[in-house]
C-alpha cells in the first residue's frame, strides 16, 4: 500500500510540473495585448514610416538622395524618440489598412487632417499649411469650377483632392480620372488627356511653373484650405510623444528652417 501511495504522489507531482511547463510556454507564445504603440516601437528600435513619392514632402532628388520636408522632419523626430526611421513606400489607397495591420507605424507624408480621419486615426497637431488647387495648361480658359463641367479632371485616389472634387457641385459634373499618384495627375494634364487636375498646393508649387518639368502648367484656383498632420493608429500613445517633439523642434528652430528650405508655410 505504501508503495502505491508513493507512486501516486510521484505521478501527481509529475503532472503538476507538466502543467506549470505548459502555462509558462503559453505565457511566452501569447504576450500581453495591451502593449502600447510607444513601447512596441521602442522595443523594435525603429519607426516604420509609410509614404508615397510626393515632393516636397518625401521624394528622391536628381542626385538620387531620398529627401523632403517630411523625410527630414521624421528623421529629426525619430532621433529625439531614440529610434531609427524606416521609410516604406505604400499604396495610398490602402494606407489605413497597412497602418492598422502594423505593416507601418505611421503615415508621415503630407497627410491632410479632416474629421473623417480624426475619427479613425490618432493624428498630431497641424504642422504645415496646405490647400487644394486646380492646375491647368497655361492659356486654358478657366472661369471658376463651372468651366470644368463636362471636362476631364484628374486627382489622386483616396486623397484630399478627390474629396474636394466630390464636394464641389461643378466638379462632380466633370469626368473624373483617378490616379495612383499626384504626379500622374500632372502627367495627364501635360499630355492633354485631362483638362485639369486637383492637387495639393505644396506639390503644385514645387513641380509646376518656370524651371520645372511642367513649366506650362499653372495654378488657376484655390478650393480648400487645410493642414497636415502625422497619422498613427487610433488610441496610439506615440502621437502625444511626437506632439511633444514637434514643440521642441519648433522651439529650437528646426521646423522653421525646414519650412524655409522647402518653401512651405507652418501651421499656426
Amino acid at each position: 500500500m505504501k508503495k502505491l501511495i508513493t507512486l501516486l504522489l510521484a505521478l501527481t507531482m509529475v503532472l503538476a510540473l507538466a502543467g506549470c511547463t505548459v502555462t509558462k510556454e503559453n505565457s511566452n507564445t501569447n504576450p500581453p495585448r495591451d502593449e502600447g504603440d510607444l513601447s512596441y516601437v521602442l522595443g523594435n528600435g525603429k519607426m516604420v514610416i509609410g509614404y508615397t513619392d510626393y515632393a516636397p514632402m518625401n521624394y528622391t532628388d536628381e542626385s538620387g538622395t531620398f529627401t523632403g520636408f517630411d523625410t527630414e522632419l521624421a528623421i529629426a523626430g525619430c532621433e529625439k524618440l531614440g529610434v531609427e526611421p524606416e521609410f516604406v513606400d505604400i499604396n495610398w489607397e490602402t494606407k489605413e489598412v497597412e497602418l492598422n495591420a502594423k505593416s507601418i507605424d505611421c503615415i508621415w507624408n503630407g497627410f491632410t487632417i479632416d474629421a473623417d480621419r480624426l475619427a479613425t486615426m490618432e493624428i498630431t497637431k497641424p504642422y504645415v499649411k496646405n490647400a487644394q488647387v486646380v492646375v491647368m495648361k497655361e492659356g486654358a480658359v478657366y472661369e471658376g469650377t463651372a468651366s470644368l463641367i463636362g471636362k476631364t479632371v484628374a486627382a489622386e485616389q483616396g486623397s484630399a483632392g478627390e474629396k474636394t472634387v466630390n464636394a464641389d457641385d461643378n466638379l462632380k459634373q466633370a469626368s473624373f480620372v483617378p490616379k495612383t499618384l499626384q504626379t500622374e495627375c500632372l502627367m495627364e494634364v501635360k499630355a492633354g488627356t485631362a483638362d485639369a487636375a486637383v492637387l495639393d498646393l505644396t506639390l503644385a508649387n514645387t513641380m509646376t511653373g518656370e524651371g520645372t518639368n511642367y513649366a506650362d502648367i499653372i495654378i488657376v484656383d484655390r478650393l480648400a484650405e487645410e493642414n497636415y498632420g502625422v497619422a498613427f493608429r487610433k488610441g496610439s500613445d506615440i502621437c502625444a510623444e511626437v506632439n511633444r517633439i514637434f514643440d521642441e523642434l519648433v522651439a529650437d528652430g528646426t521646423m522653421s528652417a525646414l519650412a524655409e528650405k522647402y518653401g512651405l508655410d507652418l501651421a499656426e
